[in-house]
């Protein structure tokens, strides 16, 4: 194998070459990012960046001169626009055709958007850096927020929005906050967290339009006619995989790339990341996860396995990690937290500032969550470890 390239230059990406290089691989190795940016850290996006706490250079991945070392055929501000997994190119938005012999996919995700009010300026998605840097300019201009959408997105750039004093509006058609990745119960102590913070609510609410004056957004309107005043709007109503370059590809996709245990999705084709979507012994079916630890330690596998040769690849099943901030409550989930599985408070008390919760399903503990409680967690995450090798 002499030439790999991984399309995507985020933390999965770089991951994904670093550790083709720790393995051993010393042919030509092209890593394309559709960015002009060096590889840079997501989470802080909707917190530290946003909050103006950070300034942009401080969410690198890493120092220039340590992606230098790599010796990367480094293509940013590029886009992969189709792919062939029989002739093994890629191809970029600059008509530049990439031959490969192994090929990384870790493309990420795109944000979802409403079918209205894009055109109007004050309406934003946060999924770039530019896109952070963007939003905090306008949160400084404009004291009314309202964010469509109370996920882990949503719910920190309320909480990084009331922060900054500003006069802040959730919207979401859920019956809580979080209400899809940790439940209700759990959701309703978000609710309450984001009430006792200042944070006006409204659940079980679908966005029916917005309005506008002199092409900027000026309110949002809510099935039940309620109009919400805005300087500012967000839309975090979720992702989608950023897979429509692999049309036609001959590679599988389906909510994601479409891989085996190991991450292969075709011969000499993986995929890591959030784009990435797999069978997992802990979960029903397959899985893909949107989380930052799952970014490089499965981009590490792929690399790995992409090496090894599907016959002495190793499967990939760890056990999910992922958090939230909101406020002063830091959130941690091992595992899965499914909205309607029963939940059983093992340490604390919901309604002390710290607890920690399992959640169960067929039988099992498939999650556990932590609420301000990191050390009370990881005493719990060995009951998870019966069901999936970590």
């Amino acid at each position: 194998m002499d030439r790999i390239v991984v399309v995507g230059a985020s933390a999965a990406g770089l991951t994904a070459a670093d550790a083709l290089r720790r393995e051993g691989f010393t042919g030509t190795l092209t890593m394309v990012g559709d960015e002009l940016r060096l590889p840079y850290d997501r989470p802080p996006l909707s917190k530290q960046i946003l909050a103006g706490e950070w300034e942009p250079h401080k969410a690198t991945l890493r120092p220039e001169q340590d992606v230098q070392r790599l010796e990367l055929d480094l293509k940013l501000g590029c886009r992969a626009t189709g792919a062939d997994s029989v002739a093994r190119t890629v191809t970029l938005d600059n008509g530049e055709r990439l031959d490969y012999d192994g090929l990384i996919i870790a493309t990420g995700l795109r944000p979802r958007r409403l079918p209205f009010g894009h055109d109007l300026a004050g309406v934003h998605v946060l999924r770039t850096l530019d896109d952070a840097l963007t939003l905090r300019a306008q949160l400084l201009a404009g004291p009314r927020v309202v964010v469509i959408g109370a996920g882990f997105l949503g719910s920190e750039i309320a909480t990084t929005a009331r922060g900054l004093g500003l006069d802040v509006t959730l919207v979401d058609v859920e019956p809580t906050p979080l209400a899809r990745q940790v439940g209700s119960e759990i959701g309703q102590l978000v609710a309450e967290t984001h009430r006792e913070h200042g944070v006006s609510l409204h659940m079980r609410r679908h966005v029916t339009s917005m309005t506008g004056e002199n092409g900027r957004v000026t309110a949002v309107v809510l099935d039940d006619g309620t109009r919400l005043p805005a300087d500012v709007v967000v839309v975090a109503i979720g992702s989608v995989p950023a897979t429509d370059w692999l049309a036609d590809s001959g590679i599988p996709l389906g909510d994601g790339v479409l891989c085996d245990p190991t991450c292969r999705a075709v011969s000499g084709v993986y995929a890591a990341g959030d784009v990435a979507n797999w069978p997992h012994p802990l979960a029903v079916g397959r899985i893909r996860l949107e989380q930052r630890t799952n970014a490089t330690q499965q981009a590490i596998i792929a690399a790995r396995n992409l090496l090894a040769g599907p016959n002495r690849a190793l499967p990939y099943a760890p056990i999910p990690f992922g958090w939230t901030d909101q406020y002063d409550t830091k959130i941690q989930i091992h595992g899965w937290c499914p909205s309607d599985a029963p939940i059983e408070v093992v340490d604390g008390d919901p309604r002390s500032p710290r607890f920690v919760a399992l959640y169960h399903a067929d039988g099992k503990v498939v999650g556990a969550l932590g609420w301000n409680s990191p050390r009370a967690l990881l005493q719990h995450r060995n009951r998870l470890t019966e069901h999936a090798t970590a």
